[in-house]
């Protein structure tokens, strides 16, 4: 095998390789004395079919697979000699008027990964920002919960219904005088005010009494779920049977008992959990922004561009995705376009955090174990359906970029687990809004990324390339408008159900 390199420029490399003929041909013959025993033709004893017949019919399929063969092992012995660290899969293409007899030549193009200085850990501070949860939190949340569990008891018969009363009704509902399936109830329980029904219907009933009749005209929305009623105009004839008024929900060992716990002490205790939990991971989130912009604020070299071009695709894949749930999809579109160049710096920052991490970790003795590896692929395969699972299974422990990539979040975790503990870190206590608004100041922060006047969210996980992992760190959104509410029924039944997924496809094979 020669080599000759053809392109040394940044991180860019570009070899021609070329395996000579009889390397090949050695390869075909013997494969064709290793088949021929197994071959049987009419005419011949088992075993005694001579080469040149064999030749003859499977020449081409053995010639084929030979040169497959040459390509596979060519390229990872350039990589071997010379010392490369691919960043991606190199892109290999065998020259035109290749034919049996002659030599293969090979262009091999690699983008190798950058070498990167140690960066010195000493002197490393972070500041932890830490809540303490109060009894006044504790309090907040039992009442949210208690607001969640509303009664409503019977109104005298000569109340008027009003916003957040509940009516008990029958109704029946007609188009032009005739009457349209799912259009009538009975019992059907109504809260005025709170757009459980068609934009008009609630309103209608506001002032109503038990046992008054009344019929109201409504019209149903243009986007409205079925199609015969889109834009219709339609009466309901409607009796209250009963006028609700809310009750107050005592917050006690009763109540705590009703949600299946022992008692109201039980229930602080794990409300106080669940807010401790939550201030927990926003602490991190700060801490760990924080060292991200450290770092990036110490290192700035050259990242291989395809590494940065296949971030940039699930990043703007997501964005994407968003703009076309948006209320206003042609604008939202609009909005990320005009900040794509942001997104793209975004990503390379996102590899080159990746890398240097990945570094320091490998340096450091930081390893995700086998048995860590084993429970994350448990919990990924249980995305898929059952009858998907093992060949999800089989194809990520085949596939060494599929492992690295579940790899990679918990691989970064254990990086920056370490740094914390190398970190000299000081503590200071604050409010819940004081470390939200923390955490959006670095968000926003040109250091950590292009000014933006949207929230961070975090983008898809990044597939990690090569060997190394890169930060899940949080790409930005464009400003979303409200999400639009959806079309209330007026029929008395449940609100339909969203489309329900389809089972998640294993990855395909890269």
């Amino acid at each position: 095998m020669q080599i000759k390199e053809t392109v040394n420029e940044g991180l860019q490399r570009a070899f021609e390789v070329t395996v000579p003929a009889a390397e090949i041909e050695a390869r075909v013959d013997a494969e064709i004395r290793k088949v021929a025993p197994q071959i049987r033709m009419p005419g011949f004893r088992p075993g005694k079919v001579p080469a040149n017949l064999v030749r003859k019919m499977h020449g081409d399929q053995m010639h084929a697979q030979a040169v497959n063969d040459v390509i596979r092992e060519s390229v990872d012995k350039l990589m071997a000699e010379q010392q490369l660290r691919p960043a991606m899969q190199p892109s290999v293409t065998l020259q035109d008027g290749y034919d049996q007899g002659k030599d293969a030549v090979l262009a091999v193009e690699v983008e190798v990964l950058p070498v990167i200085d140690t960066p010195d850990l000493d002197g490393l501070a972070l500041e932890r920002l830490v809540v303490p949860v109060s009894d006044e939190a504790v309090d907040e949340a039992v009442l949210r919960i208690a607001g969640q569990q509303k009664s409503y008891k019977d109104a005298p018969k000569t109340r008027k219904a009003q916003d957040g009363d509940q009516l008990i009704i029958d109704f029946t509902g007609s188009l032009d005088g005739v009457e349209f399936e799912g259009g009538k109830a009975e019992d059907a329980p109504l809260v005025i005010g709170s757009g459980q029904f068609i934009p008009g219907f609630e309103e209608q009933l506001t002032g109503v009494k038990t046992g008054e009749e009344k019929t109201i005209t409504v019209t149903f929305p243009e986007d409205y779920p079925a199609e015969n009623l889109k834009g219709k105009e339609a009466q309901f004839a409607i009796t209250v049977k009963q006028v609700k008024v809310e009750s107050e929900t005592k917050v006690d060992d009763e109540f705590a008992k009703n949600l299946g716990l022992e008692g109201i002490d039980q229930l602080r205790g794990l409300l106080r959990g669940q807010l401790e939990q939550e201030t927990a991971g926003l602490t991190r989130t700060q801490m760990k922004r924080q060292l991200l912009d450290h770092l990036a604020a110490g290192h700035d070299f050259a990242v291989p561009q395809k590494m940065v071009e296949a971030e940039f695709e699930q990043i703007w894949a997501q964005l994407q995705q968003e703009a076309a749930r948006d209320e206003n999809p042609e604008q939202a579109m609009k909005d990320i376009e005009a900040e794509k160049d942001d997104y793209r710096a975004i990503a390379e920052r996102r590899v080159r955090l990746g890398l240097l991490l990945s570094e320091i970790g490998q340096k450091n003795g930081v390893e995700v174990s086998a048995q860590e590896m084993n429970m994350l692929l448990q919990q990924a395969a249980q995305q898929y359906r059952p009858e998907d699972r093992q060949r999800f299974l089989d194809y990520v422990r085949s596939e060494p970029m599929a492992a690295a990539q579940l790899r990679a979040p918990l691989y970064e975790d254990k990086v920056v687990d370490f740094l914390f503990d190398k970190a000299e870190v000081t503590e200071r206590e604050v409010t819940r809004e004081e470390l939200e608004a923390a955490i959006e100041a670095e968000e926003t922060a040109p250091a950590a990324k292009p000014a933006k006047k949207a929230a961070a969210k975090k983008a898809p996980a990044k597939k990690a390339a090569a060997k190394d992992d890169a930060p899940a760190e949080e790409a930005p959104k464009p400003k979303k408008a409200p999400a639009k509410k959806a079309a209330p029924k007026a029929d008395g039944e449940e609100k339909p159900a969203a489309k329900k997924a389809p089972a998640k496809k294993a990855a395909a094979k890269k």
